[in-house]
């Protein structure tokens, strides 16, 4: 992948340590947290470590989240995302995840982060599936899982004392089949 890509109305770009308080901006605020199992990020030290694993898996796989802004306005990001891989009840998975800042949230950025994530796995990555752990009370994020075709297909116990995350995915048959 190149440095930067457009996509639709966004750009994608790797996320660098410069990003370290927009990302605390958007990690650290409760509303954007309120489903993130561990709370928002408690200070700016979390977020470079974020930051730092971010750039660690980019690394080691040549792709990773993004820091994410419009094409309107390229210097601003707007939030985090893109995939990963994630150990998911036992089995190595490549996961697409997003975190927005709350004032964009309801403009269609995670859908079209999805369509952007699923070129890049199915296309460039010849990958199987893409999986999405979401927690259940987490509506917004499961509407844009579903537009995306994604189904339920499993759950994962990974918060104790609380429901279990659900586990959504999406095969490259299926997202052909969708028009991804």
């Amino acid at each position: 992948m190149s440095q930067v890509e457009n996509f639709g109305p966004l750009v994608l770009r790797e996320p660098t340590m410069d990003d370290v308080g927009r990302h605390f901006d958007i990690y650290g605020d409760p509303e954007v947290s309120a489903y993130a199992p561990s709370g928002p990020l408690a200070d700016k030290d979390a977020s470079r470590r974020m930051l730092q694993a971010m750039k660690d898996h980019w690394w080691k796989h040549g792709f990773g989240n993004w820091a994410i802004s419009t094409a309107e306005n390229p210097g601003h990001v707007i939030g985090f995302g893109g995939l990963a891989y994630r150990q998911i009840n036992g089995k190595e998975r490549l996961i697409f995840r997003f975190r927005f800042a709350w004032d964009t949230w309801g403009m269609g950025y995670g859908h079209d982060l999805g369509r952007a994530c699923f070129g890049v796995a199915f296309g460039e990555l010849r990958a199987d599936a893409v999986h999405a752990l979401v927690r259940p009370d987490n509506a917004l994020a499961i509407q844009i899982l579903e537009q995306l075709s994604m189904r339920q297909t499993e759950t994962l116990d990974d918060v104790p004392e609380a429901p279990p995350s659900l586990v959504y995915a999406i095969t490259a048959d299926e997202a052909r089949a969708a028009g991804f």
